[in-house]
């Protein structure tokens, strides 16, 4: 491996640390500071940080692979994707950054329910804190096996741990990094190194395709699309051989945005009201390009493969294999680095929430209810360490999938939570036995498609993405549970 490429991944490590070591020193005194960065991030911070911790190591593995192998029928995914955070960022942003500190000044989800829901709050936050660790230990899991991924494929046979494979070395290097900072530096460490990673990510993602269709051996807009055509001519078709039951699973990949803590909690830590509908624009602009970018490298990868005879046997390393094939050594390890940006800004944020719950939601409330901020932010880092063990443990399987771990938590998150926030920002007359019925059925109906294998094959014809019956069946709980067990006394008046 040219010395080229490790002066680039140890840079940007070597960042990432950095970023861990000053935020450590600027805020993590408190709960509220190493859990919520002291809801002081500014309008490009907190959207890069949403929008790079969202877009994780599926971004440039498991989006491309899925378009690289089927075409751009499974580009509607990131359409959906775009709409529901559209929405994300106009209903819900808003109406949680005012409401999360209207109730109890709220630094976690599980707590603003707990608040917004009082006759409630003891089951609420067990619950939702339940949903979130389990849930997030297979998301975490899935951004594990992208790094993992990554040193099989890029780096085989240069590692030689303890008998320890490239890929289960990959893991243990990601893992490790992601904890330095996060643990050091908290919330505000992760915001910060998830806008630098973002930047990182879109850079790679408007160099990589101009190069592959545009460089040496790509031939032009014309000459791939003459290629894929002539492969299968479906590739470039947006809608032929694609079901209807097929579309609707892809578009309603965002209807999870509603429903995801680590993104939606980026709203709570925004530095003002005023400041939501700047980092909206800016994080739509960044998602908007992103998304083109990871498309087009799916479909013209597919074309740059066969026209230069590259046999790629994992359709989700197309990224790994031309950022190999097609750099200058410096420029591979940034794109190496772009692809490890991916992973980490998602990783950290997702720890850091479990954490979150883990420590506000059961150690605070069931263990130590008079533990002090500094006692918390201990037990806080504690528990960033374990989760990270957890997902390790469910990404040791090098066989598993990208986008498959990822769709299955964000359809759990979607249903158990989405149509509560929903709700309850919106719907004075949600309460707390609806909200808990919405978020149990939604993440019951979801563990239960999954297991039956309704994703995969539903009566005969193609699987049912499990967001959409567990996306329905939450927003149906929670509106008729709230409805007959109405209490005039839990009704919250909402200002937004």
């Amino acid at each position: 491996m040219a010395i080229g490429v490790w002066i680039s991944l140890f840079l940007y490590f070597a960042l990432m640390i950095a970023i861990g070591v000053y935020a450590m020193r600027r805020a993590t005194s408190s709960s509220e500071d190493y859990m919520l960065g002291g809801r002081a991030l500014s309008p490009k911070v907190a959207a890069l940080s949403a929008g790079a911790s969202d877009m994780s190591g599926w971004l440039l593995l498991g989006l491309p692979g899925a378009l690289f192998a089927s075409g751009l029928g499974s580009a509607w995914i990131g359409i959906g994707l775009l709409v529901g955070a559209f929405f994300n960022w106009t209903l819900v942003a808003p109406r949680l950054r005012e409401q999360t500190v209207h109730y109890g000044n709220a630094i976690t989800i599980p707590s603003f329910l707990a608040n917004r829901f009082p006759t409630q709050a003891l089951s609420l936050r067990t619950v939702s804190a339940i949903v979130i660790v389990i849930f997030f230990a297979v998301y975490t899991a899935s951004g594990l096996v992208a790094g993992g991924k990554l040193f099989e494929s890029a780096f085989a046979g240069i590692f030689n741990f303890g008998g320890l494979s490239d890929y289960a070395v990959g893991i243990v290097i990601t893992l490790g990094v992601v904890l330095a900072y996060t643990v050091v530096g908290g919330f505000l460490a992760v915001s910060m190194t998830d806008f630098v990673q973002g930047c990182i990510m879109m850079l790679a993602l408007v160099i990589m395709p101009a190069v592959v269709l545009f460089g040496e051996g790509g031939g032009g807009y014309s000459q791939a699309a003459q290629t894929l055509n002539e492969v299968d001519p479906t590739l470039l078709s947006w809608t032929e051989g694609l079901t209807f039951i097929g579309w609707l699973s892809a578009v309603t990949w965002g209807l999870g945005y509603f429903g995801q803590p680590h993104i939606i909690v980026r709203f709570m830590a925004i530095r003002t009201l005023k400041d939501v509908p700047i980092a909206r624009n800016i994080g739509m602009g960044w998602m908007t390009i992103s998304l083109i970018g990871a498309i087009s490298l799916g479909v013209f990868g597919r074309a740059y493969a066969i026209r230069n005879g590259l046999d790629v046997e994992d359709p989700e390393t197309i990224f790994i294999i031309l950022s190999n094939l097609l750099f200058h050594p410096l420029i591979t390890g940034f794109l190496y680095a772009a692809l490890l940006a991916a992973v980490m800004s998602t990783i950290s944020s997702q720890l850091l929430v479990s954490s979150s719950s883990l420590t506000e939601d059961f150690y605070r409330l069931f263990l130590r209810k008079e533990a002090n901020d500094k006692e918390c932010v201990f037990v806080g880092r504690i528990c960033v360490v374990l989760v990270g063990l957890v997902a390790a443990v469910i990404a040791s399987d090098p066989n598993s999938q990208v986008l498959a771990l990822v769709s299955n938590a964000w359809a759990g998150f979607g249903a158990a939570f989405g149509p509560l926030i929903i709700l309850s920002l919106m719907w004075p007359r949600t309460n707390g036995a609806g909200a808990i019925a919405g978020m149990v059925i939604g993440a019951a109906t979801v563990i239960i498609w999954i297991s039956l294998g309704w994703n995969g094959e539903f009566m005969g014809g193609p699987g049912v993405y499990e967001i959409i019956p567990g996306f329905i069946a939450s927003m149906i709980a929670i509106l008729v549970v709230s409805t007959v067990t109405a209490d005039a006394g839990e009704y919250q008046h909402i200002t937004r």
